[in-house]
């Protein structure tokens, strides 16, 4: 698509040609800029504002005064003003130079990030990458006036002006630290994903690029939650059953994004992705809930709570046939959280046992599921240094004991009888080193050990 040039209206001869007006002395000093004066239709007022608009302020340049960014204000609101107080489509010669102001405005080199080396880790009201540009005064409306065009303008003539380069370039500014920008950016790319149906599959493959290389790559990038967020629409209208590909990014894209540094700022919305999977097509549950297992964090406290309320959650929604398969992984992963030396973890895990089909599915599976959950309530109950924590974990015994008692003491049994096998075995190997190191001692007593003298 070529640039095009738009010659702006000429103000109507006025008797006095000499006399100079403050607006003739702002066109003389700035000739970048021609403010129109009583143009004579509708699309010849469009124009002149549009080329007004489509010279870009920096916002850092010195040389730009506060009079000249206040003017390009108006005259985008004005024309922000035109588009909806009309009720008919944008003309086609108005349309073209319409978006090369918007693509002339939006597209621009972003800054460097306010701090590169940060990797956000908090929750995401804490997000400390957030920075305000100071051109949102501008670029505010310019997404209100692409927002129109997409929701007044017909798709197939909308369609020859907004090219797949230019959703590729839409979609990089999700790369923006404002977040102001980011929620405009994000209706503005879900309106024209629900628009341009035929674009559909590439808008998604684009998205797709874009988290890959998060995930594997960087694991820096300011909108991967507002990408999950279109995304979540999206899978929310997907049909069932599910096409191989929506199952292809569900394993090779959402479940790996559990592993990442940063998932603390998006996990809301990748937690709405994965269930809409699971809700779709209950035997999915299986393979989300070994994918979470598999990247399971280590030593972040604040992921394992959180992974904790999203495998619970999914529990409600995964098929019951998988319940046999997946007792003992999940609950031998709930049991090491209830162990966990951090009280809030312990906490939340425990709070799982008040899930009625987290109950069912740990009492489906067998003996061995059941010995591994009382050996985590007995070893809460001798060594947690936490009160509530030993309490809680009281009150989960006694219900457990209640729910089946001869399951319950078979448990206490074996484990009894694992710490014995365990201490016995312990003691052998004590002894085994007294005999190695009374056999060395003896060694050393009859073969003393010679030194040679080395002469200087």
């Amino acid at each position: 698509m070529g640039s095009l040039k738009i010659s702006p209206s000429t103000s109507t001869s006025s008797p006095k040609k000499n006399s100079r007006t403050l607006h003739d002395l702002f066109v003389q000093e700035n000739p970048h800029f021609a403010i129109p004066c009583s143009p004579a239709s509708g699309n010849e007022e469009l124009l002149s504002a549009i080329s007004y608009c489509t010279f870009v302020f920096t916002f850092t340049d010195p040389s730009e005064s506060p009079a000249q960014r206040d003017s390009k204000r108006c005259h985008l609101s004005r024309l922000i003003s035109i588009l909806k107080s009309s009720k008919k489509p944008v003309h086609g010669k108005v349309l073209e130079p319409l978006v090369i102001m918007i693509s002339a405005n939006l597209f621009r080199p972003l800054p460097p990030p306010a701090n590169p080396s940060a990797i956000s880790d908090l929750a995401e009201e804490e997000d400390p990458i957030s920075t305000f540009s100071p051109l949102w005064s501008h670029l505010q409306i310019v997404y209100e006036i692409l927002l129109r065009l997409v929701n007044c303008q017909e798709h197939n003539i909308l369609r020859e002006y907004m090219d797949h380069s230019f959703l590729r370039n839409l979609l990089a500014l999700f790369h923006s630290e404002d977040p102001r920008e980011r929620e405009s950016l994000k209706n503005v790319y879900h309106k024209i994903y629900s628009k341009f149906i035929s674009d559909r599959s590439f808008m998604r493959k684009i998205m797709t690029d874009v988290l890959l290389n998060y995930v594997f790559e960087t694991e820096k990038h300011p909108g991967v939650g507002d990408l999950l967020e279109i995304w979540g629409t999206i899978i929310n209208g997907f049909t069932v059953p599910l096409k191989e590909e929506h199952k292809l990014f569900l394993m090779r894209v959402l479940i790996p994004l559990h592993k990442t540094k940063g998932m603390l700022v998006y996990h809301r919305q990748l937690a709405y992705c994965v269930s809409q999977f699971v809700q779709k097509e209950p035997m999915l549950g299986g393979v989300v809930v070994r994918g979470i297992l598999k990247y399971w964090p280590v030593t972040n406290c604040q992921k394992e709570i959180l992974l904790i309320g999203e495998l619970e959650d999914l529990v409600e929604n995964i098929d019951p046939d998988q319940y046999r398969k997946l007792s003992l992984p999940l609950c031998t992963q709930i049991t090491k959280c209830i162990n966990s030396w951090n009280s809030q973890v312990a906490e939340r895990a425990l709070y799982v046992w008040n899930n009625e089909q987290f109950v069912k599915m740990a009492l489906i599976g067998t003996v061995e599921v059941f010995t591994v959950i009382v050996e985590g309530m007995e070893k809460n109950l001798k060594r947690h240094w936490s009160k509530n924590v030993r309490q809680l974990t009281e009150s989960v015994k006694v219900m457990l004991a209640e729910m089946d008692p001869d399951l319950y003491s078979k448990g206490v049994m074996d484990m009894e009888t694992k710490e014995s096998m365990a201490n016995q075995e312990d003691m052998k190997r004590k002894k085994r080193w007294e005999i190695i190191e009374l056999e060395a001692a003896k060694n050393q007593f009859f073969n003393p050990q010679r030194y040679i003298r080395v002469s200087h």
